[in-house]
């Protein structure tokens, strides 16, 4: 019996290996349906997430696509408004222009380059005659002060100088007096004189009442009365000169003594008008056929009638001078032209 039990257990024994194994395998298959299925509600939850994420994504575009019309909109607006604002600055300035054209009358004569614009003006008044010369400085190099032959101490005539810078206009510029050093003529410059940025001498602040006036780095007029040379540095010279006294201040009378204000003289006087714009004049005297001269108070009411802003008399008498395209243009007290130390010239 024992035999025949045996037999039958190795009989059936690998059927019975067979039944386990297959049953394992349905274990491990349903340990991989199940792991399968945490897996596709993974991929779900993560598409769902991505689906989200793209909806966000499409909304921030949205947003960015917003923000750049109004952006874009608004820069159109900006961009409008700059070019009216140009176009009204440039209409105010034409209406501007015409003003001080109609209160200077017709030019005699007249250069435009990309340099410079300079206009040229008869002055004709009661008791005494001139020149004036209105200047647009495009460029504020155009705008020299010129040592006499490129030199301290020499002396040289406006229409000299100009013609040796090939000037198209110049005027005498600051004060000056001469004496002798070793035996020769000496032509000392008064108060301060700046070339190219520079003090071409030591600051010089004798007697204290001495203006310094010019162009600044821009091409605009300035000037003070210095104490120090940090009072002309501040003001960003490219070039200037020295004299007495400043006639206009914002488009006011300065108070000046009354022994300069009504004596009458030749003038050289040099300022500006609101829009910047550059006025020389010159007045003959001393010549009671042709034109006594002027006292400054008397011009003082003239350059306000030409409503001038800022006004500054540079040396006058037997140095005033006015040269333009090639010919000096009033007629000097002195018969003559006087030499003077410095002079300003406009390239062309």
């Amino acid at each position: 019996m024992l035999k025949i039990n045996m037999i039958l257990f190795y009989l059936v024994a690998p059927f019975l290996a067979l039944f386990l194994i297959s049953s394992n395998f349905v274990d491990d298959s349903k340990l991989l349906n199940i792991e399968a299925q945490s897996l596709s509600d993974e991929i779900s939850e993560l598409h769902e997430e991505t689906n989200n994420l793209a909806e966000k994504i499409s909304e921030i575009g949205m947003i960015i696509e917003n923000h750049e019309e109004v952006f874009n909109s608004q820069s159109q607006k900006l961009t409008n408004l700059s070019e009216l604002s140009v176009s009204q600055k440039k209409l105010s300035n034409d209406i501007y222009e015409r003003k001080i054209l109609d209160m200077l009358g017709p030019a005699i004569e007249a250069h435009i380059s990309d340099r410079t614009e300079i206009k040229i003006f008869k002055l004709n008044e009661l008791g005494y005659r001139g020149y004036i010369a209105k200047v647009k400085l495009f460029d504020a190099e155009a705008f020299k002060v010129i040592l006499a032959k490129n030199t301290l101490g020499e002396l040289e005539t406006t229409s000299s100088a100009a013609k040796r810078e090939n000037a198209m206009l110049a005027i005498n510029g600051g004060g000056f007096y001469t004496e002798i050093r070793n035996g020769k003529k000496y032509a000392q410059l008064i108060g301060n004189t700046v070339i190219d940025g520079k003090l071409v001498e030591p600051f010089n602040g004798y007697p204290g009442n001495l203006f310094f006036t010019g162009i600044n780095k821009k091409g605009e007029v300035v000037g003070n009365i210095p104490q120090s040379e940090s009072d002309i540095s501040n003001l960003n010279p490219s070039q200037g000169v020295s004299f007495i006294p400043v006639l206009l201040k914002d488009s006011k009378k300065v108070i000046i003594p009354k022994k300069w204000k009504e004596t009458r003289h030749p003038r050289t006087i040099i300022g500006k008008y609101a829009n910047d714009d550059l006025i020389m004049i010159v007045v003959d005297g001393r010549q009671g056929n042709w034109s006594h001269g002027v006292s400054l108070e008397r011009l003082q009411d003239k350059l306000l009638e030409l409503g001038v802003k800022e006004a500054y008399n540079l040396d006058g008498g037997g140095s005033t001078g006015m040269y333009y395209n090639g010919k000096v243009l009033n007629r000097p007290s002195d018969g003559r032209q006087r030499p003077v130390a410095n002079n300003i010239v406009i390239l062309p």
